[in-house]
């Protein structure tokens, strides 16, 4: 291996040894715990810590950094002390995560270190979301983002790169090109001849370099650093280099060519560069045998002291750390008011919050010149900027990665689905990024996803779902959905204001057809309360959204006494209002849009059933809409939609 001084000095030269030197000393006692059975889990970065260590020596101390598995490098060069991570790595209460999770997935944002999840590709759009936060705050600060060779092939790869060259934000992307995803070779992975190439695609700078000369990539990168500070764009380094262990311990390396190790073990970054220092005079043995017992003594105190730590079980904490605690208060209403129709209520709470949060950023496709698919932020651009107010490409995972990335450095990100229909192309950043972030590293997520539902327009399976269940299983998660236009304000004003991520549910039939009295100004309503839509002793409705409107009509058409119950919430949902409900009439059937198999009623029901169950003087009964896919054709959607079973069912409750 060929290395140059690049005209650093002595101590540069110096400091860099020992910050490779770190790294692979604790790797090696890691390994010797892991087959003591000290610590549960190991992904081994033997070979590979020139990358970590290069990159982080070369970025500014506050430039965010987002590595993966292998990156232990990043963390000690950072000066993360090891009996923290060492606390992480076991599992301990002191640890960044309090057991929660494993290695390195988590957030150390006083180190301006950002941990991965294990779904590889995730984080680089949050990458994208930082590097936009400096960006709008005018910091020359970059976004630095970690990936695997395999994880280059994810469609998150692909829309981050994309985002982050239409955005130019100054995102250095580092690929580790290692030889093996687990232990499929790069020629079982793609055709490009060098990962480098992929950049080119998006109209990105890019280069390949050698990931095992630590003197290459740190001049590389300090020379890419330096130039995205004064012109900002992204770039894409690709790094070659071997993962000289298996991809985690239980692996091993049976599927490497034995002639492939051997040529990458005289490669090793930490021999090589030591022998160029002793060659040129800069280290002397002595300085090397000093610093390993340095090391040594410090790796042997930090795991004294974590293992005297107890372990906690604690489930109150537990339960009360999934969400942020927010400190907004409810902001009353004022006197003034306007007649509005749903749709016109959601841009108006949108605008207000605007107002009221100059750090809030909206983003989704088409939402700025043309004002959105539904016209609801119509005229925002003029009034806020298109920097605050944002197109973006196709790529909805991308985006609500960077609406966790803005939330990371303080702002707030409202996110607009063209469709709620098209959230499974975010679906992972929503349950396992946003959902499960303050729960492992206790970060505030403020992030709304406004999501425009429903049937009754004809518009067939794939722009009529309703689908808020699937996200009222995702502990983490706010669920909420208005029915009318004054819940829709208040309620979206109260959700932007939450430091919790918010799925908002708008009911696309709703939108146009339902008016109603809206306060002037701002004002919110508290999430996770009920409303009462009608009070009454002869049976209970349970419902929310359109479901409100076909209970009321029914209610009037039959002349029954009863007693509906908008939920609005449907995560948290009010147990108190239903259970009062029941208490009152003894009768209950829950109603809602969605499918009749999994569908929120069957919580209701079973929680009724469980906790109500003397209140009962009939069956909890279920109206829900038909177990197949939204049908287009207006008769048959009909047909499908809970309302035409409805009547059937409410009178069969009364009657039994």
């Amino acid at each position: 291996m060929n290395y140059s001084r690049y005209q650093y000095p002595d101590e540069i030269l110096k400091e860099l040894f020992k910050a490779l030197l770190k790294p692979r000393m604790i790797e090696e006692k890691m390994l010797v715990l892991l087959r003591q059975g000290r610590i549960g889990k190991w992904f081994s970065g033997i070979g590979q810590e020139a990358i970590s260590v290069g990159v982080t020596s070369a970025l500014s101390a506050t430039d965010f950094i987002l590595p993966l598995h292998r990156n232990l490098g990043v963390f000690t060069t950072r000066q993360v002390p090891f009996e923290k991570l060492f606390a992480q790595w076991q599992g301990k209460p002191s640890g960044f995560t309090k057991g929660r999770d494993r290695s390195f997935h988590f957030g150390a944002p006083e180190h301006h270190i950002i941990g991965m999840i294990s779904h590889l590709g995730a984080m680089h759009g949050v990458a994208d979301g930082i590097a936009l936060g400096n960006q709008l705050d005018q910091s020359d600060q970059i976004t630095c983002v970690f990936s695997g060779e395999g994880g280059t092939s994810e469609g998150d790869f692909h829309e981050a790169l994309n985002l982050a060259a239409v955005w130019d934000l100054p995102v250095l992307f580092i690929v580790e090109n290692n030889g093996y995803g687990l232990s499929t070779p790069t020629s079982d992975q793609f055709r490009c001849a060098s990962i480098a190439d992929k950049g080119k695609g998006y109209g990105i700078r890019s280069k390949s370099i050698d990931g095992n000369n630590i003197l290459e990539v740190f001049s590389e990168v300090d020379r890419i650093a330096r130039r995205m500070r004064k012109n900002p764009a992204p770039f894409l380094l690709e790094c070659r280099t071997f993962r000289m262990r298996g991809h985690e311990e239980a692996s091993g390396v049976k599927y490497v060519p034995e002639k492939l190790l051997e040529a990458w073990s005289k490669k090793d970054p930490i021999a090589q560069y030591q022998r160029f220092l002793l060659q040129e005079g800069i280290l002397i043995q002595a300085e090397i045998d000093a610093l390993e017992q340095q090391f040594k003594w410090e790796i042997e105190q930090g795991i004294r002291t974590v293992d005297g730590e107890p372990d906690v079980v604690d489930t109150s904490s537990e339960l009360s750390e999934v969400y942020a605690v927010s400190n907004h208060s409810t902001l009353a209403s004022s006197d003034s008011s306007q007649h509005l129709r749903l749709v016109d209520a959601v841009s108006d709470g949108l605008r207000e919050s605007m107002r009221m949060h100059p750090n809030l950023v909206l983003m989704g496709q088409d939402i700025a010149d043309y004002g959105g698919v539904f016209k609801v932020t119509e005229g925002f651009v003029n009034e806020f900027g298109a920097s605050r107010v944002r197109n973006t490409p196709i790529c909805e995972s991308a985006v609500v990665g960077a609406a966790l990335g803005l939330s990371l450095t303080g702002k707030k990100a409202m996110v607009e689905m063209q469709f709620a229909d098209f959230v499974t192309c975010g679906f992972n950043q929503i349950v396992n990024n946003l959902a499960k972030t303050h729960y492992r590293w206790n970060h505030a997520v403020d992030v709304t996803i406004r999501m425009p539902t429903g049937a009754g327009v004809s518009a067939g399976p794939f722009h009529s779902q309703s689908n808020e269940a699937w996200f009222v299983h995702v502990p983490g998660l706010k669920v909420v959905y208005p029915s009318n236009p004054y819940d829709a304000k208040g309620l979206l004003m109260a959700s932007i204001n939450e430091c919790n991520p918010v799925l908002f549910f708008e009911h696309k039939k709703l939108y146009r057809s339902i008016e109603g009295a809206v306060p002037d100004g701002p004002y919110t309503i508290e999430l996770g309360k009920a409303a009462s839509v009608r009070s009454g002793e002869e049976v209970s409705i349970i419902t929310y959204g359109w479901g409100v409107h076909w209970a009321t009509e029914q209610v009037d058409e039959l002349g029954l006494d009863a007693d509906i119950i908008d939920l609005r919430t449907l995560l948290p949902w009010d147990q108190d209002a239903v259970r009062e409900s029941v208490q009152k009439t003894g009768k209950v059937i829950i109603l809602h849009e969605d499918t009749m198999t999994g569908g929120i009623g069957a919580e209701i029901s079973a929680w009724i059933s469980e906790h109500c169950f003397e209140s009962l003087d009939a069956p909890v009964m279920r109206c829900a809409s038909l177990d197949t896919p939204i049908p287009m054709a207006s008769k048959l959607e009909s047909n499908f939609l809970a309302n035409s079973r409805f009547q059937e069912q409410l009178l069969k409750l009364v009657n039994y």
